[in-house]
């Protein structure tokens, strides 16, 4: 198994057949539009470009916000790529997030289930990937559950049942728990139209105390393939200790 690191992602494993990353935000998991920053693809393509000279084909199976880290599987063949893309589709995939919040949650576990869409859909919206909670919307399900109050902050593991696009960032807005450093779905959505505008400034961090959302994908498991684990950001055991300075943050698990 090749170990390697570079300052864009970190591989977990590997395999003839797939290739298993730690991806830190704010990396792209692919270009999106003309002069795109590196993006995680890039890096995996000259890595791989030996495999790539001799057959292989890359297929992204999961993909994660920029701004959101943890783990990532990549097919080196179409073969794979169909087998893990199936095992997508059927919900047999298990992800486990964690997320630091603001506030503090009713229950120790809950769950929210709320539909969403594209909020342009149905309503104006000066961001056009903002979803929102919609009846007309697509099934979500997403299960959270309380590790550690710290502050005005908890550290939560969530388990989404269902892959909609933003959904643990919508539904965690919902429950009235937004993920700091949440442009979109934090405290106040025109952070997120100051940043496009001016970047990062002093404002944007009294307001989201992180220069990212602090959602991390921690462990995935797929039947016949395997399970993969990814530690903890630095900046979110920071951030919680800031708050609470003699407390350990726990490490997730996979307990159901």
């Amino acid at each position: 198994m090749r170990v390697a690191h570079n300052p864009d992602f970190t591989i977990i494993t590997e395999t003839a057949d797939y290739i298993v990353v730690d991806k830190p935000a704010p990396l792209l998991i692919h270009p999106s539009v003309p002069g795109n920053p590196p993006t995680l693809l890039d890096g995996l393509q000259a890595l791989l470009a030996y495999e790539l000279a001799n057959g292989a084909t890359l297929s992204i199976i999961n993909r994660l916000d920029r701004e959101t880290s943890g783990v990532v599987i990549v097919a080196k063949n179409r073969e794979t790529a169909r087998k893990l893309s199936l095992a997508m589709q059927e919900r047999r995939v298990q992800k486990e997030y964690v997320a630091i919040v603001h506030g503090t949650p009713k229950n120790d576990r809950f769950t929210i289930s709320d539909p969403i869409l594209r909020a342009g859909q149905v309503e104006e919206s000066a961001i056009w990937v903002k979803q929102i909670p919609h009846p007309a919307g697509a099934p979500c399900y997403t299960e959270f559950e309380t590790l550690k109050e710290q502050g005005d902050l908890t550290l939560l593991r969530v388990l989404p049942k269902t892959g909609r696009m933003h959904q643990i960032r919508v539904h965690a807005k919902q429950a009235g728990l937004p993920i700091v450093g949440d442009k979109i779905y934090g405290p106040d959505e025109n952070c997120y139209l100051d940043f496009i505008e001016n970047g990062w400034t002093d404002k944007l961090k009294d307001t989201l105390l992180m220069p990212r959302q602090a959602l991390h994908c921690q462990s995935m498991s797929i039947p016949e393939f395997g399970e993969w684990q990814s530690e903890l950001p630095v900046e979110f055991e920071h951030l919680l200790t800031s708050h609470c300075p003699t407390s350990k943050v726990p490490a997730a698990t996979n307990e159901s």
